[in-house]
């Protein structure tokens, strides 16, 4: 579908009505996940009694979670933004309450140890995906509120750490670390952004580094990761075990790879490739080559989302800009964090690709948050020509 325009002025060029570049990237890395699940998930779905052996099982699942996810995108898109600033502290306290729900025995899904998932029947929900949304809308709508009040700890500052101390309780129950780890920096990006006192912010980064150094070292859990990650050969079946058959996949890859679908480390030797570990896939079947292309698409995504956000703050719409960056940082460091995990620079995280690993919940979060940036730029835009969003 061709931009609708409308010229800005005689000389000039038409005005497109939104940033085709960006929902271009957006259905690229969609459909190059979607491959590389298929990919990545044929050797366990074919020998897996869960899946009944059909090999196209997460293919199908996964195209249907995109399906769905597009569609509730298209919907998004239509809701302006100032109805989500309105809806930010409901939707912030419904996840809260989600999150809650998660760790009610009966309730919550366990798998591997860890409780995330509420069942719907034909799906699971994963509530902290969707909370990281309703983080960036609440983050924002609380920065423009307290605007005045950004320098002073007690009354601008408190009530907002207060609140996140809440929700990292609640996510290190469940446990999920990686997605605690996102949402702080979603927040923390975002009170930074809208004026938060400099001194403040320092003190915060050095209590978190503190808190986070703490947290690890009262989990042998996450002490085991640590170690694993840094020294993954000193055990390679046990503790470093996924690191180190991650870091042979992309040995294997060397520059252009061995060929798409010709991977020998999804034969069930690489665990969770189809989700957390895909890119390690990537580098295997399309080499340094596939993953510089990912990364590149990845980076483009995050200029653009920032661009955005610039341009809301020049028509002095600051919820608007808040929530345009904050998406840009959740993008940024989820994919930074899975990037790293995956080549061995960051310990492991439980955090998947996003727009391209398998899981419903995640790409559907994705997708509404993407929607929810192209409005903000189509309601820009809208304002440049005079006319109301």
């Amino acid at each position: 579908m061709r931009p609708h325009s409308s010229h800005t002025g005689p000389g000039r060029a038409p005005m497109a009505e939104y940033d085709a570049s960006l929902l271009w990237i957006v259905l690229g890395l969609m459909m190059v996940g979607l491959v590389m699940v298929y990919s990545a998930s044929i050797a366990m779905a074919e020998t897996s009694k869960f899946t009944g052996g059909r090999a196209s099982y997460f293919l199908v699942r996964h195209s249907i979670f995109l399906a769905t996810s597009i569609v509730a995108g298209m919907l998004v898109f239509q809701i302006p933004m100032h109805l989500w600033q309105r809806l930010a502290p409901w939707l912030f306290a419904s996840g809260v309450v989600l999150l809650a729900l998660v760790l009610i025995p009966g309730l919550g899904r366990e798998v591997n140890g860890a409780r995330r998932w509420l069942s719907l029947g034909l799906a699971n929900l994963q509530p902290s995906e969707l909370m990281k949304l309703f983080a960036v809308l609440y983050a924002a709508d609380y920065t423009v509120r307290k605007a005045a009040l950004m320098h002073s700890f007690k009354r601008g500052l408190l009530p907002m750490f207060a609140v996140m101390l809440v929700v990292g309780w609640l996510l290190l129950r469940e446990p999920d670390f990686g997605a605690f780890v996102v949402i702080t920096a979603i927040a923390m990006a975002i009170l930074f952004l809208g004026g938060m006192n400099a001194r403040w912010f320092a003190a915060l980064l050095v209590l978190l580094a503190i808190g986070f150094a703490g947290l690890v070292l009262a989990s042998p859990y996450r002490m085991q990761r640590i170690f694993g990650f840094m020294d993954p050969w000193a055990d390679p079946f046990g503790k470093g075990y996924q690191l180190s058959h991650a870091l042979i996949a992309f040995g294997r890859g060397e520059w252009i790879g061995v060929g798409l679908g010709a991977s020998v480390e999804k034969l069930l030797y690489l665990p969770e490739a189809h989700t957390d570990f895909l890119l390690a896939v990537i580098g295997e079947e399309l080499g340094f080559a596939g993953v510089t292309v990912v990364i590149g698409l990845f980076a483009w995504l995050v200029i653009r989302a920032f661009s955005i956000g610039r341009l809301a703050v020049k028509l002095e719409r600051p919820y608007s800009a808040l929530v345009a960056q904050g998406i840009a940082v959740w993008l940024g460091v989820q994919a930074l964090i899975n990037m790293g995990v995956n080549m061995g620079v960051l310990p492991t995280k439980g955090l998947t690709l996003p727009l391209m690993s398998f899981g419903g919940s995640g790409i559907l979060a994705n997708c509404v948050a993407l929607a929810i940036l192209l409005r903000i730029d189509w309601e820009s835009r809208q304002m440049m020509k005079g006319q109301p969003a």
